[in-house]
């Protein structure tokens, strides 16, 4: 059997509890459970005034326990970073600067692989224009414009502090785009949080997508989905890593190949507590439109997985999309979603590697 290449841990905005728990709770609670890391969405997460004791000390407790310590920085995109004011707080006002603030405080601890995202996912009951790719106030395109844009200013920062900011997967981007804004500004200072549940809402086939952005990706976020058919077209629900119809295998394959010579990846389980809501309206001519970039084979793969969802929850193999989430959510469920998850990414690395007689194929119906 192979040894894991790559080690499993938690998000620690969303682990069960984090806020009662506060980031030494988190920490703890990790290395408590067997985890192997903890990923916070922002580096305030961890101290909110980016004071550099209790970073430091944060620091101390993970290395002690020998775990991963990931954190980021928040939104690159001008036209939503007013939602964060937060940021501009940490810069007297000035956003950028409060974003040079989180670097050079991250970076004082060792953190140099930084999240972020490009815009956001608002309010399911606003349809097509609760992702922000379909603001008619300006368009994707200016907006895409406008993150570049901002990259390059924050580039060099980024490049004095030898750290790296990378994008995330999330719902208004596709991977296309994101691949186009790293080998825009360079891959030495922006790259890529992989986040394969996203990548569904724009269509893409979820082992297409993760090999497109392999070469560049640095931190990931882990959760499966399950797909149904809608009037609108589809409905994507969040699922435990294994529970769903994403082909891990084929995705660890594709990270790992663009990992030989470098650190290994840590892939880090972003739970959630309910079911949420996350339409994907194919049949919208405006949808169309916005997706040039889409091949084909990712829409006919994403219609497979689709009908395969749907077959499994028939057939009693998998929970219905109103029988999966517990009512009311609770924190044990949530660990439960972790520690399945973190089963089944582990066993995939450590499971023996098939001859090329018995091999099948990358896009076999996940087990």
């Amino acid at each position: 059997m192979n040894a894991p290449r790559m080690r499993v841990g938690v998000c620690g905005r969303k682990f069960p509890g984090a806020e009662r728990l506060g980031p030494e709770g988190v920490l703890a609670a990790t290395g408590r459970l067997g985890h192997a890391g903890v990923f916070f969405r922002q580096i305030t997460d961890m101290s909110p005034d980016l004071d550099p004791g209790r970073l430091a000390d944060l620091r101390a407790r993970a290395d002690a326990d020998g775990l991963y310590l990931e954190a980021g920085l928040g939104k690159v995109n001008p036209y939503n970073i007013s939602e964060e004011t937060a940021v501009r707080d940490l810069g007297d006002g000035d956003h950028l600067l409060g974003m040079t603030r989180m670097i050079e405080a991250a970076a004082a601890v060792g953190i140099t692989d930084l999240w972020a995202d490009t815009a956001n996912y608002q309010r399911h009951s606003w349809g097509l224009r609760a992702v922000d790719r379909f603001r008619t106030d300006v368009t994707w395109n200016e907006q895409l414009a406008a993150i570049e844009r901002y990259l390059r200013r924050l580039a060099p920062v980024l490049r004095a502090h030898g750290c790296r900011v990378n994008l995330e997967t999330h719902e208004e981007i596709t991977t296309h785009e994101v691949v186009a804004l790293v080998e825009a500004v360079g891959p030495d200072a922006v790259g890529v949080t992989l986040d394969l549940a996203n990548v569904v809402v724009r269509g893409e086939d979820p082992v297409a997508a993760a090999r497109r952005v392999a070469p560049y990706t640095h931190q990931t976020h882990m959760r499966d989905v399950v797909l149904a058919f809608t009037d609108a077209g589809m409905e994507r629900q969040i699922r435990a890593c294994g529970d769903g119809v994403i082909d891990f295998a084929a995705v660890l394959d594709a990270l790992a190949a663009h990992r030989a010579d470098g650190p290994p990846l840590n892939l880090t389980i972003e739970n959630t507590m309910a079911r949420d809501w996350n339409g994907i309206p194919l049949h919208d001519p405006r949808w169309q439109a916005a997706h040039p970039d889409l091949p084909m084979s990712d829409l006919l793969e994403l219609v497979r997985l689709c009908d395969l969802s749907e077959e499994r929850m028939r057939a009693g193999k998998t929970p219905g999309l109103d029988a999966y989430y517990p009512e009311p959510p609770t924190e044990d469920w949530a660990l439960d979603f972790i520690r399945r998850s973190a089963d089944h990414l582990t066993a995939l690395q450590t499971a023996p590697q098939p001859t090329k007689a018995t091999a099948t194929p990358a896009q076999k119906e996940p087990s």
